[in-house]
């Protein structure tokens, strides 16, 4: 049996352009490399399609230069995609330059009208629920309306908190499997995997917890050796990307790629 939670046979991907360098940023810890960051996407991209799947890698968008982080711009699942409401005004734009894009490959498109806000970086999918994190970036508006949508389709959606101070849910956690999460300390305290197996990132290492589960692999930032090792040694095949240049603007590996 597959399980759509991380089993996938399509991503889209959006090349960084020249504008990231203007990329939103918590907090400034130096400008993006272009040049460094391309190299990183492109190992990013190489690396879904050594799982045998069909990746779109659509042009850079030069007008939004947080635009390389596709995942905020919808909810992708198996019975259709949800095109989201950023709670950044900069991004708002992006989510129409995306549309045409998923209308093509889903015949169920629906969307987040507002006037609430809802991120797909607060989103993780799990074989058996829907978990949204409140967040600077999703508030209570966008929860309730995308949970009409979720309704519909007969998917539970269960509404947690993201940590003061983190940027989205999925900062701080990542599906492994079926049953099983990447998490931060912090983020577990809360009891929010109450009845999933969680395995913790390495003290000092809370900056790995964003990774994904992309059919056989585990794609996870580099740099961050003994998170790695300790996911190698509970059986999965872990693939680091460069994530240097990304990690400047809060992104990690869920930013960087849609995936059904």
């Amino acid at each position: 049996m597959t399980n759509p939670s991380y089993e996938f046979t399509r991503a889209v991907t959006r090349r960084p352009g020249q504008s990231i360098t203007g990329g939103l940023r918590a907090e400034d810890i130096g400008t993006p490399d272009l040049t460094v960051m391309l190299a990183h996407h492109a190992a990013y991209v190489a690396t879904l399609k050594q799982t045998g799947a069909e990746v779109t890698e659509l042009p850079p968008l030069e007008d939004y230069p947080d635009a390389v982080f596709v995942e905020d711009t919808a909810l992708c699942l198996p019975k259709g995609a949800i095109l989201m409401r950023p709670g950044a005004p900069s991004r708002m734009g992006e989510v129409a330059r995306m549309a045409p894009t998923l209308r093509a490959l889903y015949d169920d498109i629906r969307e987040i009208s507002g006037p609430g806000h809802i991120e797909g970086g607060d989103i993780l999918t799990t074989a058996r629920e829907v978990l949204v994190g409140r967040s600077a970036r999703t508030d209570a508006a966008g929860v309730a309306e995308l949970k009409v949508i979720l309704d519909d389709w007969d998917y539970t959606l269960r509404e947690v908190e993201t940590p003061p101070g983190v940027l989205h849910f999925k900062t701080d956690c990542s599906l492994l499997d079926g049953d099983t999460i990447l998490s931060t300390r912090r983020l577990d305290a809360s009891g929010c995997f109450k009845g999933y197996r969680v395995i913790h990132t390495a003290d000092g290492e809370e900056a790995a917890a964003n990774a994904i589960r992309f059919n056989q692999f585990v794609l996870m930032a580099a740099g961050f050796p003994k998170t790695a090792e300790t996911l190698r040694k509970s059986g999965f095949d872990v693939r680091e990307i460069g994530n240097s240049e990304c990690a400047k603007l809060d992104g990690g590996m869920s930013c960087l790629s849609l995936r059904f």
